[in-house]
């Protein structure tokens, strides 16, 4: 639908779907959703991997593009061969192999970043058909249901903006969650990418965040 002034918005409210099941990730493909959650809880061993990672590494940053057969020898080279590091690569590369398997994508754009302070503290959509997200250790992403969100004020960060109604219509992810995000990108998206933004970090509080992207949009 297309507004007076030529502004592309929504005709309809496009609703967030969560499971415990893995299997939920390929409700990405329904029209009327623009993000799916596996809501699940890290293993203690993995939980303490990501937080000593941390420890080790505060300003880790790392970006690559691998394939589901390399991820875990990708991610020793850079990060080095500890047990740590060997329990946190096996896992990511099960998602970068579900993430693979679910798009029809031979290899994937991996970021695993360490941060001490909001990547993107506006609220924002991605340019991108989708994108994976899940926060190892630490506050998780923020997030607005299209029904709570006014995208014309997209950007600000005053609550009283009116970008949305209340500020108890912010929604958060937990640690552990994949969250698969619909991005401008994907084809019948267009004016329903998914509304998100970093979280904010107090008390030196750190955070491990891993995304997984589409090689060539």
């Amino acid at each position: 639908m297309t507004s007076q002034n030529g502004v592309s918005t929504p005709a309809y409210f496009k609703q967030p779907i969560e499971g415990a099941d893995p299997t939920v990730l390929t409700d990405i493909y329904l029209a009327h959703t623009n993000m799916v959650i596996w809501k699940r809880q890290l293993t203690n061993p993995l939980a303490q991997a990501a937080k000593t990672i941390l420890a080790e590494r505060p300003k880790l940053k790392t970006a690559m593009i691998v394939s589901p057969q390399h991820t875990i020898e990708a991610l020793k080279d850079a990060l080095g061969n500890t047990p740590s590091v060997t329990l946190l690569s096996e896992d990511i590369a099960q998602l970068v192999e579900m993430f693979c398997c679910l798009f029809d994508l031979e290899d994937v754009g991996l970021r695993l970043t360490a941060l001490d302070s909001a990547m993107c503290p506006r609220f924002h959509v991605d340019k991108v058909p989708c994108r994976l997200v899940t926060t190892y250790h630490g506050v998780a992403s923020e997030w607005i249901a299209d029904i709570d969100a006014n995208r014309n004020l997209m950007g600000q960060t005053d609550p009283q903006s009116k970008l949305i109604k209340s500020t108890e219509d912010i929604r958060q992810l937990n640690q552990g969650d994949v969250a698969l995000l619909k991005g401008e990108l994907w084809q019948g998206n267009e004016g329903y990418g998914l509304i998100h933004r970093s979280p904010q970090l107090v008390d030196n509080s750190l955070r491990l965040l891993l995304t997984l992207d589409f090689v060539n949009n």
